[in-house]
């Protein structure tokens, strides 16, 4: 029988990345320059390499494929460059400058200069609509239609390519966003609708309309990329249907991710944390901090216990996304980071990145500002010859020449040119791990650094060495991690309902009815239940706080028995023990708010992440010797294959291990032990 496949393609500021598996168990990667102008032209060439890779040709690859699980940065890119659809508002008379009023707080509080931040909606586009919906579901004022259908043409001369509708307490009655879809989709036909009862029915005015908004906003691009991309992937032979990583890490279909754009916001991201969960299981090491390095930018989480923490209070471009998503730290330092002098005179890193095109000074392609990827190229640690296992020449005397251009601007020579970059990039994300741990009661000493994406092997040692962590983890998966991430996830829908109650004053037999409701809305609207023989999975958790509290704890209900008589006390210490657990402190005495109710159905299926070990039989791993810049110094090192590296060997730092699409470097004092799986474990030398 012919081996079947299962893809991840992981789209990137500066690469596209591609892990697949057969049932055979072997594991095949590869990375084709990302292509910001049109997203699928990227993956359709990196699909065509690995299809080459795997020796055969890419309708025959595809026609094999079992399933294909996709990240992209479409949401993503919409929000950060501002290059989103026209977008319209319609919204409860009165409540029209809700994108502008925020939360009553500004970014930076204390910044009297600061400009506000600039809404999606402009004003005139953020139409007041004549309905009201009281608290409890009922109508006070019925939707005025006839004023509605001219607001509706006022939005068609506008040239809107979206609304977003979002009416005050909609998620306790829809009936009103309901009936203006409706109208919407009878006269603007071709205009993309995002309902917030759709979006995110539940409490809290400003997030459900920042949520309803930012998806408005992003779903017209995201609509026309992964309709043109499920065009191209038929048409090049793949008969079963492609599926999307949402930002929780669920996958689900091209059409509800259309719906939910926004839950694409860390698309790609949250690959990474699937694969870091899979490493944590691999591993045997429930503590980690993956550290994923791109071209554009590097994302930072936490595991513990072998869990990753979700969030539903996240944003992104200093839009509020209220959408559940892994907790994930993303900063402007990647290999594409252009290193320059501000306006105050001061050298600094980031947050410009020269992306794939025109790419850092040594791609050939245009650039002309040093990167970080061209300091790393100037210190040897990158070869010339040997970038992309050689199918890609780097230009190393271009790079001298923009290293010492920017040198001389310096007072330094090229070379201090180049390790400063080095030293103000790798402070910089590991001010990014402290923001992830030591703010939030973390130490991150008693973690190990998991370092993935195609740059981190380059940093992984400075950094955790910048932070006194002892370990670093690198799969030989490592420069793909995220897309082989998306091997390991399962079919998802979640929704959540507002009941806003003291849990004292509900029985056990109407806490249970209410998650009883949203479980059976979630199974009416999964569209995977049909297709799944053995049982589904079923989660449940609730969003509670302190009667005081103005903000929620998310508090997992797995495990207990909802037909229990005492549920309600059972629930009340979870939250307890939860709040005890973020905040060293619990009020048991204090009563306890049920905000939301949450359920998600969880479809498994089958994961084959592959067998990750390498094929060496003998140690001949020592490719070449090179000279490295290294503490001050050139050193001549051994140059290790990874793909070669046995079970059980040892390497001392200085020396450089390179694989086909990523580069680790030790420095002086670090060792590095090969393990059974082939992967690097790392003793980082302290300072």
């Amino acid at each position: 029988m012919p081996s079947q496949y299962i893809i991840g393609i992981d789209v990137g500021g500066t690469f596209t990345d591609f892990a697949a598996t057969d049932t055979d168990g072997k594991v095949t990667f590869a990375k084709s320059p990302s292509t910001p102008q049109d997203q699928s032209i990227g993956v359709l060439e990196g699909l065509q390499r690995l299809a080459e890779q795997l020796g055969i040709t890419l309708p025959a690859m595809l026609g094999s494929t079992l399933r294909i699980v996709h990240g992209m940065t479409v949401a993503t890119n919409a929000l950060l460059e501002r290059k989103g659809a026209r977008t319209a508002l319609l919204t409860t008379d009165g409540h029209r400058d809700v994108l502008e009023m925020r939360e009553g707080l500004k970014p930076e509080r204390y910044n009297l200069a600061m400009v506000p931040p600039e809404p999606l909606v402009p004003r005139h586009l953020r139409l007041g609509v004549q309905e009201r919906v009281r608290w409890d579901g009922t109508v006070s004022t019925a939707l005025n239609e006839a004023a509605l259908l001219e607001q509706i043409t006022f939005l068609k001369k506008s040239g809107v390519e979206a609304v977003a509708v979002c009416y005050l307490h909609a998620y306790r009655n829809a009936v009103h966003e309901q009936r203006t879809a409706d109208l919407l989709r009878e006269h603007l036909p071709d205009v993309y609708v995002s309902l917030s009862s759709e979006v995110l029915p539940q409490i809290k005015e400003y997030e459900r309309v920042s949520t309803t908004v930012v998806n408005a906003y992003v779903g017209p691009a995201m609509k026309r990329y992964l309709t043109n991309l499920e065009h191209k992937l038929k048409d090049a032979g793949l008969d079963n249907p492609l599926h999307i990583i949402l930002s929780h890490g669920g996958i689900t279909s091209v059409a509800e991710a259309i719906k939910l754009s926004a839950a694409t916001a860390l698309s790609g991201p949250a690959g990474g944390i699937s694969g870091t969960l899979a490493c944590a299981d691999i591993a045997g090491t429930p503590k980690l901090i993956p550290f994923d390095m791109g071209g554009t930018s590097t994302d930072i989480s936490l595991v513990s216990d072998g869990n990753a923490v979700v969030s539903s209070e996240r944003g992104l471009a200093g839009e509020r996304i209220a959408l559940r998503s892994f907790d994930i730290l993303s900063i402007a330092s990647g290999g594409g980071s252009i290193a320059h002098i501000d306006a105050g005179g001061a050298f600094d890193v980031g947050p410009q990145s020269a992306g794939s095109w025109p790419g850092p000074v040594c791609y050939n392609r245009g650039g002309k500002k040093p990167t970080v990827t061209d300091a790393n190229l100037m210190l040897g640690y990158l070869d010339a010859d040997n970038f992309l296992g050689g199918r890609t020449k780097l230009n190393l005397p271009a790079v001298q020449n923009a290293m010492g251009e920017l040198g001389e601007k310096l007072n330094l020579s090229a070379i201090e040119t180049a390790s400063g970059i080095l030293r103000l990039i790798n402070v910089k994300m590991a001010d990014g791990v402290r923001l992830m741990t030591l703010r939030r009661g973390v130490d991150p000493r008693q973690y190990a650094l998991l370092s993935f994406g195609g740059a981190a092997g380059l940093h992984a040692t400075e950094v955790a060495r910048e932070l006194d962590i002892a370990r670093v983890i690198v799969p030989t998966v490592a420069s793909v991690l995220s897309a082989w991430g998306m091997l390991a996830t399962d079919l998802r829908y979640e929704t959540t309902r507002s009941h806003l109650v003291d849990l004292n004053r509900l029985d056990g037999a109407g806490l249970k009815a209410l998650f009883d409701e949203a479980e059976s809305f979630a199974f009416a609207q999964a569209d995977f239940v049909d297709d799944f023989a053995a049982p589904l999975k079923v989660e449940r958790s609730a969003q509670m706080r302190y009667g005081e509290q103005i903000y929620e704890v998310d508090v997992s209900l797995d495990g207990l028995d909802f037909d229990d008589a005492n549920l309600v006390e059972h629930v009340c210490s979870r939250f307890h023990e939860r709040h005890e657990a973020l905040y060293t402190y619990s009020s048991p005495g204090q009563e306890v708010v049920l905000v939301n109710v949450h359920v998600a159905i969880v479809g498994s299926v089958p994961r084959l992440l592959g067998n990750t070990k390498t094929s060496a039989e003998a140690n001949n791993s020592v490719k070449r010797r090179k000279e490295i810049f290294t503490e001050g110094d050139w050193v001549e090192v051994d140059v290790f294959a990874m793909e070669k590296l046995v079970s059980g060997q040892q390497i001392s730092g200085p020396a450089v291990i390179e694989a086909e699409t990523t580069t680790i470097i030790l420095h002086r004092g670090d060792k590095a032990i090969v393990t059974e799986n082939g992967w690097l474990d790392l003793s980082v030398r302290q300072k």
